[in-house]
């Protein structure tokens, strides 16, 4: 029986597409990996890859983009301690402490760690005074210090630790004794200052300093 008319006419057709695909796979396979380009499910995992490592932000809609704000943990302590108000209670004080005692802390560094004065050497009268009357009257054992009566001041290397230099107090039996400014100072902040004290202390004097 003849084939129908539809059925031959599409016959050449069929044979030239098999003829094609049988003989140019393997061309077209080579073509496709030497020319670089991915299989089609390597390049569909790497694009869900890409997408799935993209940043939050990145997969945000633009509505998500503008009406939220992300703070990092930073930036959230940060934000959330500022609007502690015991926090900004101490931040206030700690300023007023830091001011108070600045003057009296710089002079004393001066007098110890400049050239102003040479080893051994006496305190003139203004810096001996402000020594003595914001410094050495605080210190937790002043009255040791002083003993049978107060001299003058000077400055002099330890005894013991020859690179640093102090404090002395000169009694008038000729005995000389050296003392810590900076125990002066926290004892005059544990006075002045008690509910803040510690805190201060703890945040800004080295430990076993003085």
């Amino acid at each position: 029986m003849a084939a129908p008319p539809l059925l031959l006419r599409s016959t050449p057709v069929l044979r030239l597409r098999h003829r094609l695909f049988a003989g140019g796979r393997l061309h077209l396979h080579r073509r496709l990996f030497a020319g670089g380009l991915r299989p089609l499910c390597a390049a569909a995992a790497a694009a869900n890859a890409s997408t799935e490592s993209a940043s939050p932000r990145e997969k945000a809609s633009p509505e998500d983009k503008g009406s939220t704000v992300l703070l990092s943990t930073r930036e959230q302590t940060k934000y959330h301690r500022w609007d502690d108000p015991d926090y900004r209670k101490w931040k206030d004080k700690e300023e007023e402490i830091l001011r108070d005692i600045e003057p009296i802390v710089s002079l004393a560094k001066e007098i110890l760690h400049s050239d102003r004065y040479l080893d051994g050497e006496r305190l003139t009268a203004e810096d001996e005074k402000a020594v003595v009357e914001k410094l050495l009257m605080y210190h937790p054992h002043a009255e040791d210090k002083i003993g049978c009566g107060l001299y003058y001041i000077m400055v002099e290397r330890h005894p013991q630790f020859r690179i640093s230099r102090c404090l002395f107090v000169v009694r008038t039996d000729g005995a000389w004794i050296d003392f810590s400014y900076q125990k002066c100072i926290r004892a005059y902040i544990r006075s002045k200052y008690p509910s803040y004290a510690e805190r201060f202390i703890r945040e800004h004097f080295k430990r076993g300093s003085g």
